[in-house]
């Protein structure tokens, strides 16, 4: 057993929730902070993209007991539909029968996880904001406004959970020898609905992630469960086809109308949304070091920020709170150590899944209706099915795998080279499930 602790854990969110609940079931005592207020009592923002559970949050929330409640909030997908601008919808399976992620609204599940969390004993304090941290002293520093008299509050160890523009970071970034970066995509996101049938019943197949891939743009669509579709449009911020050309409702309509014909009206007050909703960035945050003696730790987006299109920033960050458990269990009372394996095991994991969601973007918006990209998928399938000792598809790897995300960027590479000799292969198209194919990956994979 470690020694019970004062903990202040900043930011509310996802990860900070699950981290207090964590921290709490250990025996600390835990005060979570956050300067928004409590969102059990606010109107939705109008800025999220559902979030897609998979196993490595699975896994953190069976640790502490909440796997099962939580699952009564999702919606399992277990494939793509891809709906091309011409043609009939089609479907791609995700991985074997029953693998599936998740549809879970963030919302919804972020009211969930602050209940959880106090039902443990985590003290909530909202509509607090932190000015400055004093990191050799774990103080935090609270105010109404930035310029008016600050409250010191000590603690043994501050985490900080507040999100890809933390504060908690921030102070740790003014320090020499710290190493920050952000990159933005020039793609931005903007949030609509699909609702429900008036039956409650979904418009579109439930059990699916729904994509509209039109190249350098891209609509999505994920259930929830009260018959409903959140979707999110992706496209450049400037530029031809991009939101700063969306100018005015008739314009917007003629957009949606032409590239989505088949879903344009089922999206409940496009043209109202659209200019009421607000058009959110996308940012890559890397940096180093994540902690600061046995004091201070970032965790979730405060230490590594990513892009959605692997539906992983969630899963990630409660993957970080499940290492420190496991770290706490081998280290006890040595936080020094701890905070220092932590970052050492996460740090090259966390820049790997920021990597492949890079890579993802691209894959979603031009490749997932791309022939010749969905005949490297069907032979990679047909290949893994015969030798499953040899082959793991990458999206598995990611997915449906604990493995660490670094492991699965190295393989994917590897995979990747292979299959680009393999398409080459003279009639490919026409003869790929034959022996010759299955012989020559057998030796590439000997030789790479």
């Amino acid at each position: 057993m470690q020694t019970p602790k004062n903990i202040a854990v900043i930011g509310s969110g996802l990860v900070g929730s699950l981290l207090a609940i964590y921290l709490k079931k250990r025996g600390h005592e835990v005060d979570v902070y956050d300067r928004r207020p409590d969102i059990r009592h606010t109107a939705f923002s109008g800025r999220s993209i559902n979030l897609a559970m998979s196993v490595r949050g699975w896994k953190a929330l069976a640790e502490v007991g909440i796997e099962e409640e939580i699952r009564k909030l999702g919606i399992p997908m277990d494939k793509r539909a891809i709906h091309p601008m011409e043609g009939e919808v089609y479907f791609q399976p995700y991985g074997k029968e029953r693998e599936a992620i998740y549809s879970i609204s963030r919302g919804v599940l972020n009211k969930k996880m602050i209940d959880l969390a106090e039902a443990t004993g985590a003290r909530f304090i909202f509509n607090s904001r932190v000015w400055d941290v004093d990191l050799p002293e774990a103080k935090i520093y609270l105010g109404d406004e930035e310029n008016a008299p600050w409250t010191p509050v000590k603690y043994d160890h501050v985490f900080g959970a507040d999100g890809a523009f933390s504060r908690v970071r921030h102070k740790m970034q003014r320090r020499s020898l710290f190493n920050y970066s952000q990159s933005f995509l020039e793609s931005g996101y903007k949030e609509l609905t699909i609702p429900a049938n008036a039956d409650g019943s979904h418009k579109l197949d439930k059990h699916s992630l729904h994509i509209w891939p039109r190249g350098k743009f891209m609509l999505i669509a994920l259930p929830n469960l009260d018959g409903s579709f959140t979707c999110t449009l992706f496209m450049p911020l400037e530029g031809k086809y991009s939101f700063e050309a969306l100018t005015d409702e008739k314009i917007v309509e003629e957009f949606f109308s032409h590239y989505f014909a088949d879903v344009r009206h089922e999206i409940e007050n496009l043209k109202k949304d659209f200019f009421k909703n607000p058009t959110s960035t996308l940012v890559t945050i890397k940096c180093d070091p994540w902690t600061y003696w046995d004091k201070v730790a970032l965790v979730g987006d405060a230490a590594h920020a990513i892009v959605p299109f692997y539906g992983q920033g969630m899963n990630a960050g409660f993957e970080d709170i499940m290492t420190l458990n496991d770290l706490m269990n081998a280290y006890q009372d040595d936080w020094e150590l701890i905070f220092k394996a932590y970052q050492k095991l996460r740090k090259p994991n966390a820049d790997a899944i920021a990597q492949l969601s890079l890579n993802n973007f691209m894959e979603m918006s031009s490749k997932t209706a791309d022939p010749d990209f969905l005949l490297r998928k069907q032979i990679e399938k047909w290949f893994s099915e015969r030798h499953p000792d040899k082959w793991v598809p990458l999206y598995t790897r990611v997915t449906f795998s604990t493995k660490p995300y670094a492991e699965a960027l190295k393989e994917g590479d590897r995979q990747k080279a292979i299959m680009d000799q393999v398409m080459a292969m003279e009639g490919i198209r026409d003869q790929w499930a034959t022996d010759e194919v299955e012989q020559k990956i057998l030796e590439l994979l000997e030789s790479h």
